[in-house]
């Protein structure tokens, strides 16, 4: 997968969750990229009757950091041997330092294990959402239980057309990142690759049992199918697109199983990845570009909440983050 350059794997301050820094090196060693490692500790302020900037806050901030040095440098310390990688401590709210710490130098991806191992309950209350939201480059999120090499990928994308002209170029190039992220990934760890587009017929509940617009069920089936035949034929255009980015002999190994499925994304797409088994899920968290501080919508982040895999996101090509570089 010759897909990224620099790479910044996050590790949590107790050294947990091997498996991102594993993911981190074999991408790295598969890229010939850049690899830094890198862990978020608190940052000490002055307490009562201690000066701010003063040489005790200092002396314990100094040490803190000595101290997850350390641990970093045992965690990484097995992987030395395969390839050379920077270690860093950094210290401050770990979503804002991780942001800055892309913005400074460059990375384009970010690995890390959710902040807590409960996937379910916690990756929506603190640094993972706001990483999701307001980081730059792609964030892969590495759930515990993944397995070293993917079997199954699943590839959620939007090919429906019903949007201002501005917001559908950003829709459609963020699709093209989606299959392309996808596909190569699904290339490079011999694995199976599902694309998912999750459509609806707009007026079907109106217009079968509404009391103003109620028409015969066989007029409704026909322009239901009418809708499905039109998403139908969005997502060959993108699938010929892929084919033209991959190249047909890729496209010939991957032979990708392709989902059209009727009704909304939120419900769909989750139950598809519980019923495929899917070890990643490779999908878009902002719709829109060059609005700063636009937060992912509800429903990448209603998906989210329901799937338990490995997770890959990605912004669309101009994305702007809301966080800037400290002074």
């Amino acid at each position: 997968m010759k897909r990224f350059k620099d790479i910044l794997c996050v590790m949590e301050p107790e050294g947990a969750c091997q498996c991102a820094l594993e993911r981190a090196v074999a991408l790295a060693e598969s890229n010939q990229a850049r690899l830094t490692v890198a862990t978020v500790t608190e940052r000490i302020t002055a307490g009562i009757g201690m000066p701010e900037g003063g040489p005790i806050p200092a002396d314990l901030q100094a040490k803190l950091a000595h101290a997850h040095a350390q641990v970093l440098e045992a965690s990484i310390d097995p992987y030395r041997a395969r390839i050379r990688m920077d270690a860093k401590v950094l210290a401050g709210i770990p979503f804002l330092e991780i942001i800055r710490e892309v913005l400074r130098n460059g990375h384009d991806l970010v690995i890390k294990c959710p902040e807590s191992p409960n996937w379910l309950k916690r990756i929506f209350t603190g640094d993972d959402i706001h990483l999701l939201r307001k980081c730059p480059c792609p964030v892969w999120l590495i759930n515990s239980d993944t397995p070293k090499s993917y079997q199954r990928i699943l590839a959620a994308v939007d090919v429906d057309n019903n949007y201002p002209p501005a917001e559908l170029e950003a829709r459609l190039g963020l699709n093209g990142l989606i299959m392309q992220m996808a596909g190569s990934l699904a290339v490079s760890e011999f694995a199976e690759l599902h694309v998912v587009h999750a459509w609806d017929a707009i007026g079907e509940s109106a217009m079968r049992h509404g009391a103003f617009m109620r028409r015969p069920d066989s007029e409704v089936d026909a322009y239901i199918e009418q809708v499905r035949g039109q998403h139908a034929r969005l997502l060959d255009a993108l699938m010929q697109q892929v084919g033209s980015d991959l190249g047909q002999d890729a496209m010939d190994y991957l032979k990708p199983q392709l989902h059209l499925l009727k009704g909304p994304a939120r419900k769909e797409i989750p139950a598809l990845a519980k019923r495929i088994d899917a070890d990643l899920v490779v999908m878009g968290t902002v719709a829109r570009t060059g609005i700063r501080g636009f937060i992912m919508g509800n429903t990448a982040e209603t998906i989210l909440e329901q799937i338990d895999c490995s997770v890959l996101a990605l912004k669309p090509p101009g994305f702007v983050t809301p966080v800037a570089l400290e002074d």
